[in-house]
């Protein structure tokens, strides 16, 4: 009859579980319609786990292809991120796993021997024996979950198990969003490159003429040492181009987990155009944003754990019992007269740490405002990412398009500026002025094509992946 009271009473302790503190409920934040205008409310859903592999093709760069591909292979700092992503589903699982009840089974046999002369109550007389014990039992361990403790931590885990995933993801991002600013500021770089090597062969030609002229009496000393102060500043411009060159060919080599001897890549200037936005982006395409997420599931998390410290306050129910076989002799083990159980309840009540508890039940509101104010900044700074990526680009846009202009009437102007010494009808302080006007727009012109090129990566990374 015990039996059944037991099973009943164990029924009755399982099914009558409720869970105190909060449940947990995305918080209704501000977000737009559209860019730079006025905004309603909506509740944001966090969906960094849409599909968005492989943003850069959009780019048609094979090169890059093959540099994402490496990184996302080989990059050590990502293989550590995807190593504490698993750790951090592995906790979840342990947390997961105190919801249920612990059984084990500690099976021991043996053989004890008693002294003749050990220490017995007084007129007592002590002989020496042996005697044999072997014992079989299933022990059964679970914490009643009445108020939900077990159940918000559980809670908690598996939230911030999803926070490290998204942390995952926005460090995939991350490299993701490198790997193509470096390498399209190396290719900006190399256009800056043969510019300025052009510029050299320009130099060289021109002081070799103020020479010929200068021997013939048609060219002063200061002509010359003008030329030659042309000709070292373009060398030396392209000495630092080289520098700032290698710097990204070493951190792209670090990018793809490899020494800076065993990289090579051939780069080619900086040709096309970077990759048109489509018209009327929607304000949604943010909420993919895995920094987001992660700070939405951290805040899932705290909420969760003001139910752990609300749970402190009640008493805490924990079942033990046990049953198996215990004989002492072995051949009589298994049989129904071995047979024993026993079934223990016991109840922790809260006393003497009420200031405690309560201490603990406001850090955890606390860390929980905290976590919410921390959310509402990030999206807020998300936006501002969004809305600064699409001023860059169309700025940039808007000056390369000028400056294209420019280019073109200073190079006109350095050739009639050149043909005008050569007659004569001009001096050489109009040529180097001519000439330095020119190469300083089109290096303007090639570092603005770069930064156009960033600028569309970085709209991509605010976006989270892609558009």
């Amino acid at each position: 009859m015990s039996r059944y009271l037991y099973t009943s009473l164990v029924i009755v302790l399982l099914s009558a579980g409720c869970a105190v503190g909060p449940d947990y409920v995305k918080p209704t934040l501000v977000t737009v319609l559209s860019y730079s205008e006025k905004n309603p409310w909506k509740v944001v859903a966090p969906k960094d786990n849409l599909p968005k592999e492989g943003w850069w093709l959009v780019f048609n760069d094979t090169t890059l292809n093959q540099l994402e591909k490496q990184a996302v292979a080989s990059n050590a700092s990502l293989e550590a991120a995807y190593a504490r992503l698993m750790q951090a589903r592995a906790i979840a699982r342990v947390s997961a796993a105190n919801l249920g009840p612990s059984l084990s089974i500690q099976s021991s046999g043996g053989k004890t021997s008693y002294s003749a002369n050990r220490q017995v109550p007084p007129r007592s007389t002590a002989y020496s024996y042996t005697t044999n014990s072997y014992d079989l039992p299933l022990d059964f361990s679970y914490e009643v979950d009445l108020f939900g403790k077990v159940r918000r931590s559980v809670e908690s885990s598996q939230a911030l198990a999803e926070a490290t995933e998204a942390s995952y993801n926005n460090f995939l991002l991350s490299l993701e969003a490198e790997v193509a600013e470096n390498y399209y500021s190396l290719r900006s770089y190399e256009t800056e490159k043969k510019l300025l090597q052009s510029a050299v062969e320009d130099r060289r030609q021109e002081l070799n003429l103020i020479e010929i002229r200068k021997e013939g009496g048609a060219s002063t000393d200061l002509e010359l040492y003008q030329a030659r102060i042309q000709l070292d500043t373009a060398l030396a411009a392209q000495i630092t181009l080289n520098q700032h060159s290698a710097i990204l060919r070493h951190a792209l080599a670090t990018l793809v987990n490899k020494t800076a001897d065993s990289f090579t890549i051939e780069i080619a200037p900086l040709t096309q155009e970077p990759p048109a936005i489509p018209v009327g982006l929607s304000s949604e395409l943010i909420e993919r944003r895995p920094d987001l997420a992660q700070a939405e599931r951290q805040l899932a998390s705290a909420s969760a754990q003001i139910g752990v410290a609300k749970a402190a306050f009640f008493p805490a129910i924990k079942l033990t019992a046990s049953a198996g076989y215990n004989s002492a002799a072995f051949s009589n083990l298994l049989k129904n007269s071995s047979q024993e159980s026993s079934l223990i309840p016991f109840i922790s009540l809260p006393v003497f740490n009420e200031g405690q508890n309560r201490a603990n039940y406001e850090s955890s509101k606390q860390a929980y405002n905290e976590a919410r104010a921390s959310y509402k900044q990030k999206l807020l700074t998300a936006f501002e990412d969004v809305e600064n990526s699409l001023s860059d680009i169309r700025y940039l846009s808007e000056q390369s398009s000028i400056l294209r202009d420019s280019v073109d009437a200073s190079r006109k102007a350095a050739e009639l500026s050149l043909l005008r010494y050569k007659e004569g009808v001009a001096n050489y302080f109009e040529v180097v002025d001519a000439d330095r006007t020119t190469l300083q727009n089109q290096m303007t012109d090639t570092q603005l094509e770069g930064q156009r090129f960033i600028a569309s990566i970085h709209l991509i990374k605010a976006l989270g992946g892609g558009w």
